[in-house]
């Protein structure tokens, strides 16, 4: 079947899997941080649950580790290959890269980080807004490529909240507020009227029945 520029495109966003480090330290963009046991299984769910689905265009994720870890079984699962995307990546947190997040919230910074990040660049790193704009680009970017078509994104929990903000036309000052689990998928349907959420943080087991009513 042909598919036309202007035929909905929907975008699955794919948190990664868990990590030996998660909820604990602020990893960033540094390399060698794998997916732990648990997130090695959390993929295999999320493989499972997109299989299901009837056509997947390609899959794509940020050149982490621990991303590209978490699409594998994903590809695998509909004889594609992971496509790497810098779009996807992490923010980059610059100066906090790597530090723990029990010290990080000590700093009189992290207030402004939860409370206005639309106002916060990370020391020697990216701005809240420059992730956002360029996440966003990104996902256009995809869906141009595959109009009509299914595309599975694995990308980073800060990064999904910010494409949810925008998708919503929520101000990013209130994106924290949006909760973005291990693995969990965020269906996005971008349709020539814009955007769609279908859903937020999905952990459940069918993904076939997230359509506009």
């Amino acid at each position: 079947m042909s598919r036309r520029a202007d035929d909905p495109t929907l975008v699955l966003l794919v948190r990664h899997g868990q990590t030996a480090t998660t909820g604990k330290v602020l990893p960033g963009r540094a390399p060698g941080l794998h997916l732990a046991d648990t997130g090695r299984e959390q993929a295999e769910r999320a493989a499972a649950r997109i299989a299901g689905l009837n056509r997947v265009a390609a899959v794509y994720a940020s050149p982490l580790e621990r991303t590209r870890e978490t699409a594998a079984p994903i590809a695998r699962a509909r004889a594609l290959r992971v496509r790497t995307s810098k779009g996807l990546l992490e923010c980059d947190f610059g100066d906090w890269t790597g530090r723990r997040l029990a010290n990080l919230r000590r700093k009189p910074e992290w207030r402004t980080v939860q409370s206005q990040p639309s106002g916060f660049r990370f020391p020697g790193g990216e701005s809240f807004s420059e992730m956002q704009q360029r996440i966003w680009n990104e996902l256009e970017r995809l869906v141009a490529a595959h109009p009509g078509g299914t595309v599975v994104a694995v990308s980073h929990a800060d990064p999904i909240k910010a494409a949810v903000a925008m998708a919503t036309g929520v101000h990013l000052d209130l994106f924290q507020r949006i909760v973005i689990s291990p693995c969990s998928v965020t269906p996005l349907l971008f349709t020539s009227g814009g955007p769609v959420v279908l859903a937020v943080n999905s952990t459940g087991d069918d993904l076939s029945t997230l359509t506009p009513s």
